[in-house]
């Protein structure tokens, strides 16, 4: 494996995107614990992706226009339904000194959800594994697998520490509502602006 490929890797992981976005909203309203579950959710979200990359089936999406929208608009719909979530109170970014209401099946299942309704994901992959995949490789497929098995380490990494900053900072916004409500707010609006950029999105 490549320097390359781990700096490259960790470039795409760092940038903000849903489940940056989503990590960040529990580890503000529940605290670490709940930020723990959305990283891991959102990293279980990939492993569909890469396993289609893998075995071809990404250029279903990629040659089937129908296919795509399909997928597509699944996803949006449910960024829409994450935005209205979020903004309502009593939503996901409701805060609370404990970190319950949201069962961790829950959070892990919706943050998988989020990664799985994304059809761009996976012509992601499909276009970025097989760069570092060397010519002269014995066994192509496995050497993917290991790459794809990193990538999925760094996303959870990295977002566990996206939510250790998130919770950290939970407790000097927890006593300011008006704050956690402009934040709350500003979440809402953001998987809006992700959800409406999916949907005006081309293959």
């Amino acid at each position: 494996m490549s320097f390359e490929y781990l700096l490259t890797a960790l470039i795409v992981v760092l940038l903000p995107g849903t489940g940056v976005l989503y990590t960040l909203a529990f580890g503000l309203s529940r605290g670490w614990r709940a930020s723990v579950f959305a990283a891991f959710g959102c990293t279980l979200g990939i492993l569909p992706h890469i396993a289609a990359s893998i075995v071809g089936l990404a250029a279903l999406l990629h040659t089937s226009a129908m296919a795509f929208q399909v997928v597509k608009y699944l996803g949006v719909a449910y960024l829409l339904y994450m935005a209205w979530s979020i903004w309502r109170d009593g939503g996901a970014l409701q805060v609370s000194e404990k970190d319950t209401g949201f069962s961790a099946r829950r959070i892990v299942i919706s943050g998988a959800l989020l990664n799985v309704l994304n059809p761009k994901l996976s012509l992601f992959f499909l276009a970025f594994l097989p760069q570092f995949v060397p010519a002269a490789a014995p066994n192509p497929t496995a050497t993917m697998l290991v790459l794809a098995a990193v990538f999925m380490a760094l996303t959870f990494v990295v977002f566990v520490g996206y939510g250790a900053f998130a919770s950290a900072a939970r407790h000097h916004v927890i006593s300011k509502p008006r704050v956690m409500a402009w934040m709350r707010r500003g979440f809402a609006g953001a998987f809006g602006a992700l959800g409406l950029r999916l949907a005006l999105s081309e293959r």
